[in-house]
């Protein structure tokens, strides 16, 4: 009975033309950019409202935007920073940019919105976002919701793409290859996998829980963001295009001090100290890269070290002679790696 007495109530409005504003602070703040006078009475004239293309309300402590949808030249949309804990944009077919971002969201629906080319919605309680329809989308800043699942498979044309804070354990962006930014900072990814991103220049991946990173897009140098992936204590070899490049232009600080590079860290031997020994645990699972490596940090020296993972070929004196050795006389260890050891046994 009520909601039909409700209905019987709006209908003079619709009939004179009007659209219903049932929040004050929204209509204050449309009274306050011109489309309405006076004070707030729950309704504006629509004449006034459906050519608007440009509609910034961010920051009026607006908790129902119903009228919205009457809005329908809209193409930019600025909400951010309200009260907001739905929102319905389904009406509002041209809109190319949304920003909703600060408020309690805990729904939004953009499959209507295919114009859309921007959609800022980070710092709400989403724990849930289909982009699927939105195929033209540019730039995508959906950081420090609820999200565990993210999919932007059909957003080929997405170029940023901002998912911090979120709780994210999987994440493919094998088909954005227009991608030049991507931060996934302090969610719960395993791995992450950007070689199909050859655009790519800033790519931020700390505090997570990875524990394989591909880098190797064949533009490693186009990066002019220095790459941040530090907190990822599991993450020990990290596969790129040039090691040398990256052990300048990535060092330390930017990285976790186990992290190493190679061109394939698949095939990569490594090292793990346990109990002072050092062990290959297989190829690209150790903590050191280098064997020596792994020696430093257990402590092992280097007499130990070369007992211990060289074999020795022969020792020579200082004329060449192959000889076993004698006291009080120069002597010339060789290792099957190469590696010469100078001797002299004190007697």
């Amino acid at each position: 009975m009520k909601k039909l007495l409700l209905i019987l109530l709006c209908l003079p409005l619709i009939g004179l033309g009007q659209t219903l504003i049932p929040d004050a602070n929204f209509e204050q703040a449309l009274i306050n950019l011109g489309y309405d006078t006076g004070t707030p009475d729950g309704s504006v004239p629509t004449a006034n409202i459906n050519t608007v293309t440009i509609l910034d309300v961010g920051g009026q402590n607006i908790s129902d935007l119903t009228g919205i949808e009457a809005f329908t030249a809209l193409t930019y949309l600025h909400c951010w920073s309200n009260q907001l804990t739905s929102l319905d944009v389904s009406q509002n077919t041209a809109l190319t940019y949304l920003e909703c971002d600060n408020n309690p969201l805990g729904n939004l629906n953009v499959n209507n919105n295919t114009a859309l080319a921007w959609l800022q919605c980070g710092g709400n309680q989403l724990t849930t976002l289909d982009v699927s329809a939105n195929t033209v989308l540019i730039g995508l800043d959906c950081g420090g919701n609820l999200l565990g699942n993210l999919d932007v498979s059909t957003n080929a044309a997405l170029t940023t793409l901002y998912c911090e804070y979120n709780q994210l354990t999987s994440l493919d962006v094998s088909q954005n290859t227009a991608l030049t930014t991507l931060y996934g900072t302090s969610n719960q990814l395993a791995s992450l996998d950007v070689s199909q991103n050859i655009s790519l220049t800033q790519l931020r991946c700390n505090n997570n829980q990875l524990t394989s990173l591909d880098l190797r897009n064949g533009n490693n140098t186009n990066f002019t963001d220095t790459l941040l992936s530090y907190n990822n204590p599991n993450l020990f070899c990290i596969n790129v295009d040039n090691v040398s490049w990256s052990n300048v232009n990535w060092p330390v600080g930017y990285i976790d001090p186990q992290h190493y590079f190679s061109n394939n860290c698949a095939n990569t031997p490594s090292w793990d100290c346990n109990n002072g020994v050092c062990n290959d645990p297989g190829t690209g699972n150790g903590q050191y890269s280098t064997v020596s490596a792994c020696n430093t940090a257990c402590g092992v020296s280097a007499i130990q070290e070369h007992s211990t993972n060289k074999e020795l070929l022969k020792v020579q004196d200082l004329l060449g002679r192959e000889t076993k050795g004698t006291k009080n006389e120069v002597l010339f260890y060789i290792y099957d790696d190469g590696t010469v050891e100078k001797r002299i046994v004190v007697e």
